[in-house]
Formats: C-alpha cells, structure tokens, sequence
C-alpha cells in the first residue's frame, strides 16, 4: 500500500489567514503540493478541493487537519466522513490538536479506536447541544426585544410627497428608475416595491 501524506486547510473566508494551518501541516513533513485548501463553510463537505482530496487518497495515505473543526462543522456528517475515510478508502487521520484521533496511533489498538470513536460522539453530542442552545437563545433574544417594543424587518419608508409625480415622469418614459429612486432619495429597489402595487400599473 502507498503511504503519502496529505493535509487539508479550510477558512470559512477568503480574508481568513491560512499561514498558521500551512506552518504546522509543513512541521508534518507534508509536501506543499499536496496540501489541498478551501475558503468555504464547514456547514457541509460540498467543497470543491476537499471533494478533490477525497478522490486522491488511496489505501494506506494519511490525510491531516489542524483541528476537527477545519474538517467541518457538522458533527454528525463529520462521523459519516471519518468512517468512509478510515473503513471504506482505508485511510488514516490525523488531528493535530486532539491526539486521540489519531488513527496511525490507533489502527492495531482496539482500546484506541474505542476511545477515538467515543471522543467523536462527545463532540457530536456538544456540537448539537450548542445549536440547540444558540437557537434557544435566539428565540428568547427575540421574544424579549419584541416585548419592550422592538421592531424586526425592514424598516418602512414612508411614501414621498413627490411619488406620483415622479411616478409618471418614469410610466412616460422621461426618467429611469434609478433617476426616480434618485428623486425620491430612496433605493431603486424601494422604487420597484412600490410602483408594483400600484392600482393603475
């Protein structure tokens, strides 16, 4: 079986700084070539160089991640994930900060593999427990603002004194809309909003 050595980065944004995962992945001895990095999400694994990666690796490889959370964010599609990694492709994982999921350490340790798929569960278990209280605190966030007055949405900008004038300058072709909008000192898609309820458009 082969033995390359592979590592993937991932930042949610292209702003994002990638030079500490590049610095600690080369510490591994992992070539720069083979180092596969996505400005993406971590919502999901539709990520064009992770999906690139995927079909690269091959029995025996390894395949590194700073931390778990580069992997993604899912917890439970993260399991799904390491068990096609590491049972169906054959290939090992390494987590830099979490020694435990380590599955070089772990291939002929049963005790291991037992402890790495229990801190995989743990993790799954927070992870959801944390959406959950996230939206939790949302919804009484919001309950709370609604009940002292406040109001959510888009803000409603009274209509102009000069609309209809303004209006028929554009039905008549004078103006555009985006002169219009110009006029009324709203945005152009305001503009639109309202000329599309009018009676007589």
């Amino acid at each position: 079986m082969r033995n390359i050595k592979y590592g993937y980065i991932r930042v949610s944004t292209k702003e994002q700084n990638i030079n500490r995962q590049v610095d600690a992945l080369l510490r591994c001895d992992i070539p720069m070539k083979n180092l596969f990095i996505d400005k993406e999400s971590g919502k999901d694994f539709e990520r064009p160089r992770y999906k690139r990666l995927i079909k690269r690796l091959q029995p025996g490889d390894c395949m590194y991640v700073t931390s778990l959370d580069r992997l993604g964010r899912n917890y439970s599609e993260i399991q799904e994930e390491w068990r096609y990694i590491t049972k169906e492709k054959n290939v090992d994982i390494v987590v830099l900060d979490m020694p435990l999921l380590n599955t070089k350490q772990t291939k002929d340790n049963l005790l291991g593999k037992f402890l790495a798929d229990i801190v995989l569960q743990i993790l799954s278990y927070v992870a959801e427990t944390e959406r959950h209280n996230i939206k939790k605190r949302q919804a009484e966030g919001i309950a709370a603002a609604k009940a002292r007055g406040v109001r959510f949405g888009r803000r409603d900008i009274p209509v102009p004194d000069n609309f209809s004038a303004v209006v028929q300058l554009w039905q008549s072709q004078q103006i555009t809309a985006r002169e219009a909008a110009k006029r009324l000192h709203v945005s152009t898609s305001w503009f639109y909003r309202k000329i599309d309820i009018l009676p007589d458009k």
